[in-house]
């Protein structure tokens, strides 16, 4: 497919600080993914808070919400930081949250990823659970072997299933049986908004997969990273082509080219 005529998704960026120096960041693989399995155009979208959000619209076909180290500040749920020692990235909360309720009004393909899931769920009026390992009967959910944050395989290993609910739209792409997941989150889904409706679960109950009902395409979210190595996972293929598909269909409705 010529590059020109590909899908456009825009990608939300996170922002960190080197030294004294403020950067906008995207890893690799959130682009890949697009590029590669999704076969769209990754456009990366600067967080700072002050962007057109609309003119950045007019240019896209879809929107992906990647994960990130940072956490959504629970401000926006209404609850105080219960670990300050955990980032933050108040620009970019200011950048998506906004943004997922306008793509959602325009009914533009819509996929989200870990903090993106979470910034779904928080735009749309619901809460976030800051450490499911601290609560009763739950898992932990912060990755393999020794928590650490280090962004090695060990850490993105294969960690627990998930399984969809039958019927619903993530069943509709990778079927109702369970898929064993990677897991590299603390944070969760505690009330999940009125207008999301939940896809998936882990064994311990965790919601790990979301769409939204008002969407009337393609809108899904989960909180797992099928970006990771998604060339070689079944699953994770299938959700980044139906994505694309979904991108493809939406340019093709505006009659761009």
């Amino acid at each position: 497919m010529i590059a020109a005529m590909k899908p456009r998704v825009l990608i939300p960026c996170d922002n960190r600080m080197f030294g004294d120096v403020p950067m906008v960041v995207l890893y690799n693989r959130y682009f890949e993914a697009v590029r590669d399995q999704a076969e769209c155009l990754p456009i990366p979208l600067p967080c700072t808070g002050k962007e057109d959000i609309e003119a950045y619209l007019a240019l896209a076909d879809g929107v992906m919400l990647t994960g990130s180290p940072a956490n959504v500040d629970p401000a926006h749920f209404g609850q105080s930081v219960r670990d300050p020692s955990l980032p933050l990235d108040p620009l970019r909360d200011a950048t998506t949250l906004p943004l997922i309720r306008r793509v959602i009004e325009l009914g533009m393909p819509l996929f989200a990823i870990c903090r993106g899931l979470q910034e779904i769920n928080v735009a749309l009026g619901g809460s976030l659970h800051q450490a499911i390992q601290d609560l009763p009967g739950r898992d932990d959910h912060r990755g393999a072997k020794g928590r650490t944050s280090a962004l090695t395989p060990e850490r993105y290993a294969p960690a627990h299933p998930v399984t969809a609910v039958a019927g619903g739209c993530l069943a509709a792409i990778i079927g109702d049986g369970p898929v064993v997941v990677n897991s590299v989150h603390g944070q969760g889904i505690d009330r999940l908004a009125n207008a999301a409706v939940a896809e998936a679960y882990a064994p311990d109950g965790q919601i790990e997969a979301i769409s939204i009902a008002s969407h009337p395409g393609f809108a899904l979210a989960v909180q797992w990273h099928p970006e990771w190595q998604a060339q070689g996972n079944a699953a994770s293929r299938q959700i980044f082509g139906a994505f694309g598909q979904a991108c493809r269909a939406w340019r093709g409705q505006r009659g761009t080219h």
